[in-house]
């Protein structure tokens, strides 16, 4: 049973700093890409940054420069650093582990951001 277990997000004001991390259990962590996704209350659910098990990463437009992800294999958890925080990034944001045959979510963790 695939478990994802996100850590808490936060208020915070424009310009701090937030890291997510995300615990992964019952998968060959290695094996999965690892995302992130965040989602606004009536929008549709948007990437944010994912890393392949290799170390391949990608980002959205809005967060390059100011995101960063990284994953630690020996601990099966994947990171978020969000610098620069907007009130833009406001959302509900989702830890996502897929490969070629399944893609399981976290419960979501909120992060607020305030001017």
């Amino acid at each position: 049973q695939v478990q994802l277990v996100e850590s808490e997000g936060g208020l915070v004001q424009a310009g701090e700093s937030l890291r997510l991390s995300c615990a992964a259990s019952g998968i060959r962590f290695s094996l999965y890409t690892m995302g992130w996704y965040r989602q606004d209350p009536g929008k549709q659910r948007e990437l944010v940054a994912d890393i392949t098990g290799g170390g391949g990463t990608r980002y959205a437009d809005s967060v390059k420069g100011r995101f960063t992800i990284s994953r630690d294999n020996a601990k099966n958890t994947v990171y978020l650093q969000m610098n620069s925080l907007k009130p833009d990034d406001t959302a509900a944001y989702y830890c996502n582990a897929k490969n070629a045959l399944r893609s399981a979510w976290g419960q979501g963790t909120q992060v607020t951001v305030s001017s």
